[in-house]
């Protein structure tokens, strides 16, 4: 049987989810399998391209077995595997609209590539992100039909490209033929700085990127008064969504912010629907962080809660970032510190080196937590750290528990101290106690909310 490329990639992207399942080692996976293609299947073989020498010797030998099973699943055929490496692929050797004719490789935008695991099932979705999640599932089931252009906008790092490389993926996973483009706009920029040298064609250049069905356009900001380079994209613009072809943009900014480009292209920007992604909440920053423990192959259970609730705290205004400072955390318990069991003195010992946590830490006592939130709650610090068990003073009494665990680097024991001597385990239900309530209490998100800054500007 003969494979479209279209064909060839979706089965190779179907066979990685089913192996990216069973294998259950993320490292793994990311290292060896997640960079792979199939090259051609000609008769009855498949050739894979990997990264390495390294994935070549494990794929066609450790792993053969497993990626056996999985392709078969996909293909209800029994295809023999050739792993080759990238360096042996002569790139004039490619196989086109099922022949085997060569054909020399397309000149533009040679990296723009779908991020295979960028999907809708990855992104993790909350109340700050929930309309423009909507937005983009909406758009890629009816591509150029309902929301043209899509512009999405936020602060850098809030899964704005994400999203865009998940439209791509579950258009091409509905309907494999579809041609997708994803490119960045520094990436257009360069492209036009090759035609004005000489290099490129400007009319091959717009026949190229309009021959695409769906546009996927990141960073539009970047084309602020480069005046020729915005023409371009201009024209491009325009034919496709005459064409009905689906465009999504982000940026940095919505559109009437963006004063280096022309008003033309901003009230067409503005014609489509504009979302925003707002700065994250709490608790879908711990969400976050839960399927990057599941991904790593860890148990959640190993996690001290409050670990989760520090790093949310701390790093709540880039998920890029919150990220990047888990992976180092996750990083740091596997392989340098070798501990099963993660507290916060260590999750704070992961990152102190590369921020700031534990000189803020240090300018924010114990005594000053307690004297904020008995301010607020028209207490003395005598009656929040007693004995008195009333509803109103208890529950003061665990939102100063929380906010000194997530704030501070001291153990629970010490805590419990500060308060009559509790012990462990009811200074940690009370931690728990609070966080649980966020989950659904406005009215007490609100009040944290309005105490964090509070202990920020004291």
């Amino acid at each position: 049987m003969d494979y479209s490329i279209s064909e060839i990639a979706k089965i190779w992207r179907e066979t990685l989810k089913i192996v990216d399942e069973r294998l259950n080692d993320r490292n793994m996976f990311d290292n060896f399998f997640a960079n792979s293609y199939i090259y051609d299947i000609r008769g009855n073989t498949a050739t894979v391209v990997v990264s390495s020498a390294t994935a070549e010797r494990l794929l066609s030998s450790k792993y053969i077995d497993i990626i056996r099973d999985a392709i078969a699943e996909v293909t209800d055929s029994n295809l023999d595997l050739v792993f080759v490496q990238q360096s042996s692929i002569t790139k004039s050797n490619i196989r086109v609209n099922n022949t085997q004719k060569e054909e020399s490789e397309p000149s533009f935008f040679k990296d723009a590539r779908l991020r295979s695991e960028l999907t809708f099932e990855s992104f993790v979705d909350g109340e700050f992100n929930q309309e423009a999640y909507k937005a983009a599932s909406v758009v890629a089931k009816n591509p150029g039909q309902i929301f043209n252009p899509l512009f999405i906008y936020s602060n850098s790092g809030l899964g704005k490209t994400h999203l865009l490389h998940a439209v791509g993926n579950a258009i091409k996973a509905k309907k494999p033929n579809t041609k997708v483009l994803y490119i960045d706009a520094n990436d257009f920029v360069e492209e036009y700085v090759k035609f004005v040298k000489g290099e490129k064609d400007s009319e091959t250049l717009k026949d190229f990127v309009c021959g695409y069905d769906v546009l996927l356009f990141d960073d539009v900001q970047f084309l602020e008064n480069k005046v020729k380079t915005e023409e371009m994209f201009f024209y491009i613009y325009q034919k496709m969504v005459n064409s009905d072809k689906q465009i999504v943009i982000t940026s940095d900014r919505q559109p009437n912010e963006l004063k280096g480009l022309e008003d033309r292209l901003i009230t067409r920007f503005s014609q489509g629907l504009t979302v925003k992604i707002n700065d994250p909440d709490q608790n879908t920053c711990v969400k976050i962080l839960e399927k990057q423990i599941k991904n790593a192959g860890l148990e959640i259970d190993n996690f001290d809660p409050a670990v989760l609730l520090f790093y949310a705290d701390k790093f709540s205004d880039n998920v890029r970032e919150l990220q990047g400072k888990f992976k180092r955390l996750i990083f740091y318990v596997s392989e340098m510190k070798q501990v099963e069991k993660i507290d916060l003195d260590v999750a704070i010992e992961a990152v102190q080196n590369i921020t700031n946590i534990k000189n803020a830490a240090a300018q924010l006592s114990e005594q000053k937590i307690i004297n904020v939130v008995s301010s607020y709650y028209k207490l003395s610090p005598n009656e929040l750290t007693g004995k008195t068990r009333t509803g109103q003073i208890a529950l003061a009494r665990h939102i100063a528990m929380y906010l000194i665990r997530i704030n501070i680097d001291i153990p629970l024991t010490k805590i419990g101290a500060m308060f009559g001597g509790r012990d462990h385990t009811t200074v940690m239900n009370g931690i728990l106690k609070v966080e649980n309530m966020l989950k659904t209490d406005e009215s007490l998100k609100i009040a944290v909310n309005n105490l964090q800054k509070a202990l920020k500007s004291n």
